[in-house]
């Protein structure tokens, strides 16, 4: 579902006592070894099921621009997913939720297999919100087969939820595909406390990554993909129809060189920031928590907004940093700039900011964010939308709203959501996951926006007067077909001790031409990070997603 910065996520466990007969690794100081082997195992599974394939893609779903999906096989179920870059976890629908939410849902729902059955360790109650909104969803947890993409991970772990009000379910998605790195896991922190029961610090949960992490940081471990990252676009289903959602895995999509995006780290935490204290074979390292990058700057309409003074709440007042994130539908920003952009462009939220941000639907309002030196606007039509039906001539700034301060665990001030991503294609490039230092995560943006929109607004605000104050609409579910992308030389790219990445290379994909290296880009200065605390404890509060 969509998350908003400050969102906290409360993990409660339900911790199943396992039958005497389990035949889990469990791990301590003498089966050290055997836990990496059958970490290898799994992965060389993984690796002969999806042969030649180095990455893979698929097109996007959109209801309303407020979620977008993703169909994957869960079981032997089709869903389709809200594609979720601020969170990391998969749950789904089961068949079992009764909810007024579950009962409105009209799509297939995860039909629980007996693999999953078999492989149930405990369950999780996920609580998403900021300060003023919250859902959950809760269920069992579990491991059953998924494909995505055309790329196929088995036991991967996910929670088959029979009790939610999540608004990704209430928009239409059957559940959540959490895209974010392992350290922002929660259920595969649940099951691998479950699993080896006495575990202290975060060695085990790190070495388990390639066994009960997320599916693309799995695909990675294994090997399986060309290079660690995704990339996505979203499309535009409301006001001017417009563009094309896709996410594409392992490869840049086709068309699109490397040298044309513009590359920024990915924000580690320190320990003093929230994160965690690393495992001790990287005992060295920081990791990150999510896809949060910094920003140089906010700029309405050209003129640069002057920084919050508002304080982040029981911490200094960190550098500025914003989250990128498709399962948010709009742009969340500090409370006082957000202001300042509505009084700017709606004289009626200036003469009393409790009135909506009422403004002409046209001519268009400039959002742009400063990122790596460059300038990456909002297209002028995600940034209003209409007020009334049958009215084409008054809209509302809706895409921009304000949100709780930086705190611990959760620095950045703002969340580019999906106007920002209907604007821009961006690649998420995790780099070495067990060892960032080595390969650093980042974040490429190339702009979509076009020379012209401001007459394209215009445009299609003139032909929805024409048509009775009707703006252009649709909507698309999510398409089943994918495309593998098969590569034409061998991988270097294997796992090694304690899912360490090797060397990558370059391969050519079938039926796409895009061949590159992100590796040895100059992406300037990497900040220091942690990844969250393995669950030790029954109920803990844990960071924001």
């Amino acid at each position: 579902m969509c998350h908003t910065p400050l969102w906290r996520t409360l993990v409660l466990l339900s911790l199943l006592t396992l039958s005497s007969a389990t035949t889990l690794v469990k791990l301590n100081s003498g089966l050290k070894t055997a836990v990496v082997s059958f970490a290898r195992k799994n992965s060389s599974a993984i690796r002969a099921l999806n042969g030649d394939a180095v990455g893979g893609t698929v097109g996007l779903g959109d209801v309303s621009d407020l979620t977008y999906l993703v169909a994957a096989t869960v079981g032997n179920s089709t869903v389709s997913l809200n594609i979720d870059t601020g969170s990391t976890d998969l749950w789904v629908v089961s068949s079992a939720c009764q909810t007024q939410t579950c009962q409105s849902f009209a799509g297939e729902r995860y039909a629980l297999t007996q693999a999953f059955q078999q492989s149930q360790q405990g369950s999780v109650d996920l609580l998403f919100g900021d300060s003023t909104t919250g859902t959950h969803a809760a269920g069992p947890l579990g491991r059953d087969v998924v494909v995505l993409a055309g790329l196929t991970a088995t036991n991967q772990t996910l929670a088959a939820i029979n009790d939610t009000d999540n608004s990704a379910v209430a928009n239409g998605g059957a559940g959540i595909l959490g895209l974010g790195f392992p350290s922002q896991s929660f259920i595969g922190e649940s099951i691998v406390s479950s699993v080896f029961k006495d575990i202290r610090g975060s060695d085990t949960f790190v070495e388990q990554w390639a066994n009960y992490g997320p599916i693309i940081p799995r695909l990675i471990l294994a090997g399986v993909l060309d290079q660690p990252l995704f990339t996505i676009t979203l499309q535009r289903d409301e006001l001017d129809v417009s563009g094309t959602g896709q996410l594409t895995i392992g490869q840049l999509p086709s068309g699109i060189d490397n040298s044309s995006l513009t590359w920024v780290p990915v924000r580690l935490y320190s320990e003093s920031e929230g994160g965690m204290t690393p495992p001790s074979f990287a005992s060295n390292e920081v990791y990150p928590l999510r896809w949060e990058i910094p920003l140089d700057g906010v700029f309405l309409d050209g003129v640069k907004l002057a920084d919050s003074a508002q304080n982040a709440s029981g911490i200094s007042k960190p550098s500025l940093s914003a989250l990128i994130d498709t399962g948010n539908s709009l742009i969340r920003g500090p409370a006082d700039v957000v202001s300042a952009i509505l009084a700017n462009v709606s004289s009626t939220f200036a003469a009393n900011a409790s009135n909506a941000p009422l403004l002409p639907c046209a001519p268009g309002h400039n959002l742009t964010f400063q990122i790596g030196g460059k300038l990456f606007p909002v297209d002028p039509r995600d940034f209003v939308s209409q007020n009334s039906p049958g009215d084409a001539a008054t809209c509302v700034a809706s895409a921009v709203v304000g949100t709780d301060p930086p705190s611990s665990g959760a620095l950045f001030s703002w969340s580019l959501g999906d106007p920002f991503l209907k604007s821009n294609l961006v690649a998420f490039y995790y780099g070495n996951l067990t060892n960032p230092s080595a390969d650093p995560p980042r974040i490429g943006i190339l702009s979509l926006v076009p020379s012209d929109a401001e007459e394209e607004l215009e445009q299609a605000v003139g032909e929805a007067q024409e048509n009775g104050g009707v703006f252009e609409t649709t909507s698309q579910a999510a398409p089943t077909d994918s495309r593998v992308i098969v590569g034409t030389a061998s991988k270097t790219h294997t796992p090694g001790l304690n899912g360490l990445p090797g060397s990558l290379s370059t391969a050519t994909p079938d039926e796409e031409n895009a061949a590159f290296s992100v590796r040895g880009l100059a992406v300037g200065a990497v900040g220091r990070a942690c990844v969250l605390v393995v669950l030790s404890s029954l109920s803990l509060s844990l960071g924001v997603l």
